[in-house]
């Protein structure tokens, strides 16, 4: 129907102009001016509301200006001619405009197919990569263990499965970043939001991650009065676990990693900074991109632990970004919006 109402509003703007031009210029000149009316809705609207366009602008030019003024006679058949090049210009003008949407649409999806396939291509060649090290390291132990396990020494064969379980919690790790990629961007994950700590929630990532730390200098900077945020605290945890778990992965041992919360206007802003060697010139705008892998990460990593932080702010409807520190080094922020906190009910005093 808006295609309807603009057909109306282009013969009654048409009729005005006309109007207020009549003493200046001939009757050919007015008739350009519905016609131009007619082409304007033809650039956004379909065949319908060009016609219907046409047959206004016909009847309104008809009625006020040719004469005799005041009814639909028409006593020059040459105006005749007028009406039917106004109606024809129209449709030809909305078939090629309907035409060159119909191309850029198939052009959006063979761009976007293209996109799919270099998605998929991208997907399997990052897995396929990062499979086949721990598949590899997983194969040769657990070999060793089959063909001689009875001659290897106690601590062999306990680093044996050592290594298996460790290759193995790597490729479950792989399989469920990109299970969650893929329930991230299906919109399929709904936010079980609850009133927190950040304090706490970085307290039980920090003991999760305890081992990966353990050669890092680790410092923790919060306030004592930062406010509580409703977040989805698994979540957040997972975030805080993939920055801490980069800063750990890509800085040399002995790095300090410095983790620190502010509060800045209605956001509450969340950091990992590192000390290491920081990022290349340009990085930080792909960072976050999937299967984007730093300059220190070609050798594992399915590049999705920035991805899903993204979609995990964003579902929060916050913001994460990357910047390089003046010293050197590299700092991760992410915001989340804080809201009132609740008020605690005060309990009425028993009755003495």
């Amino acid at each position: 129907m808006r295609g309807y109402a603009w057909a109306a509003a282009a013969a009654t703007i048409g009729t005005l102009l006309g109007l207020a031009m009549t003493p200046h210029l001939e009757l050919v000149n007015i008739a350009m001016v519905y016609l131009f009316a007619v082409v304007l809705v033809a650039l956004r609207f379909g065949r319908g509301p060009v016609i219907a366009t046409s047959v206004l602008c016909t009847a309104a030019f008809d009625f006020f200006f040719v004469p005799p003024h005041g009814t639909f006679t028409v006593e020059d058949p040459q105006y005749l001619l007028t009406f039917v090049m106004m109606l024809a210009v129209g449709l030809i003008v909305s078939h090629l405009t309907m035409s060159v949407r119909l191309q850029a649409k198939a052009q959006a999806h063979l761009a976007l197919e293209a996109e799919t396939e270099r998605i998929r291509n991208a997907l399997l060649s990052s897995i396929s990569h990062d499979l086949r090290t721990p598949l590899s390291v997983i194969a040769g132990a657990s070999s060793s263990l089959a063909e001689r396990g009875e001659r290897l020494s106690d601590g062999e064969r306990r680093a044996l499965a050592q290594s298996v379980f460790q290759q193995s919690r790597e490729m479950s790790d792989l399989v469920d970043k990109v299970l969650q990629m893929t329930r991230l961007e299906s919109g399929s994950i709904v936010l079980a939001r609850d009133w927190g700590s950040i304090g706490e929630i970085a307290g039980a990532v920090l003991r999760r991650l305890a081992h990966r730390l353990s050669d890092h200098m680790v410092m923790v900077d919060f306030p004592n009065d930062l406010p509580l945020v409703r977040v989805d605290a698994a979540l957040i945890e997972q975030v805080l676990g993939n920055l801490l778990d980069n800063a750990a992965r890509h800085t040399p041992p002995k790095t300090l990693v410095r983790l620190r919360a502010e509060k800045s206007g209605g956001e509450l802003v969340v950091s990992v900074e590192d000390f290491g060697p920081g990022l290349a010139e340009g990085e930080t705008d792909k960072l976050f991109t999937k299967f984007h892998r730093g300059a220190a990460e070609r050798a594992g990593g399915v590049g999705l632990g920035l991805a899903i932080c993204r979609a995990i702010v964003g579902l929060h409807q916050g913001r994460i970004w990357a910047e390089q520190l003046p010293g050197g080094g590299t700092a991760f922020r992410f915001t989340l919006p804080l809201e009132p906190e609740p008020r605690v009910p005060v309990e009425s005093a028993a009755p003495g």
